[in-house]
């Protein structure tokens, strides 16, 4: 399935006919899909290939080496996640993946530096964490961006997002799908399920997998092109926008018997805002025949709820 391709260049253009364009393709999309691919999205293409580079070296490393990045009591949100710990929300079968997670820099004495674990370096492979450092960045820098966009396309100002997210609690994921050494007990890797946060952008996958279902109840493939990245609606705009931006249900399946002997690498950027962001659906979208879907709730209680439905918290 081609999903919409949006072109980050025309809202940053200084051209307003391009910038009301690229809010109104955007906006439809979400209201529509829930996914568009975003080409000019400003990661620089040597970046990614250091991503995915130390990634892959960091996965490489012994279970023994992994293991002692994995720090109990963080509910997996810095460090190492081993194999078989997460599941989706309403399933019990935990999902064929080991991930990494890296978050929030606090560098201005922001005292909401005290939320945040520490990151965790790893020894064995010397570029990993910078290079996470700056794709953490360089994505924080695009997802801010596209917020811009939807605030306008949601008639807020454009700035609306902006202090949400300054500073604010994104993660970013590095994910490895090992190759299958015997019948799997599930075709699906990762099994059915939303994001959690505001928007999530994903950088490239190493081999094709990843599925959305349809308005019309069906699994299609999502395909993107090498230049672009995906970019989702998660949980948490979905709540803000009472259900008018949708957060689209996806999942990656098994690849087909004769390529189970390969892993599929994944970098998703999960945009959060602040833990204090107020979640309460917008008024304007709440009307007679869209009555408001959610209790309120601040980011941080959502997470909190959500991080225990998917078996990362106790």
């Amino acid at each position: 399935m081609g999903i919409p391709v949006v072109d980050l260049a025309d809202f940053l253009s200084g051209d307003a006919r391009k910038k009301e364009k690229f809010v109104n393709d955007l906006g439809k999309a979400y209201e529509e899909v829930g996914f568009v691919a975003v080409k000019n999205h400003g990661i620089p293409a040597n970046l990614v290939n250091d991503l995915y580079k130390h990634v892959q070296q960091f996965f490489a490393l012994p279970s023994a080496s992994k293991k002692q990045y994995e720090v109990p009591g963080l509910a997996g949100q810095r460090g190492y996640t081993s194999f078989g710990k997460e599941h989706a929300k309403g399933s019990d079968a935990p999902d064929l993946k080991e991930f990494f997670q890296y978050g929030q820099i606090v560098e201005d004495g922001d005292p909401i530096k005290s939320e945040y674990p520490d990151n965790v370096k790893v020894r064995e492979v010397p570029e990993f964490d910078i290079t996470m450092k700056k794709a953490y960045r360089a994505f924080e820098k695009s997802g801010k961006s596209l917020l811009q966009a939807i605030a306008l396309y949601l008639a807020l100002d454009e700035n609306y997002f902006d202090d949400y997210i300054y500073n604010g609690n994104s993660i970013l994921r590095a994910i490895h799908y090992p190759p299958i050494t015997s019948e799997p007990k599930s075709a699906i890797r990762a099994e059915q399920h939303e994001d959690i946060n505001l928007i999530t952008l994903l950088v490239g996958a190493s081999a094709d997998g990843l599925q959305i279902l349809t308005k019309q109840n069906e699994w299609v493939g999502v395909t993107s092109l090498p230049e672009q990245i995906v970019v989702n609606v998660g949980d948490m705009l979905q709540r803000l926008t009472n259900n008018r931006l949708k957060s689209t249900t996806h999942r990656v399946v098994n690849p087909p018997r004769e390529m189970w002997h390969t892993s599929r690498f994944s970098i998703p950027f999960f945009l959060h805002p602040k833990s204090q962001m107020d979640l309460a659906c917008l008024d304007s979208c709440v009307d007679s025949k869209h009555p408001k879907a959610y209790e309120d709730a601040t980011a941080g209680e959502y997470l909190d709820e959500r991080l225990r439905e998917i078996g990362l918290k106790k």
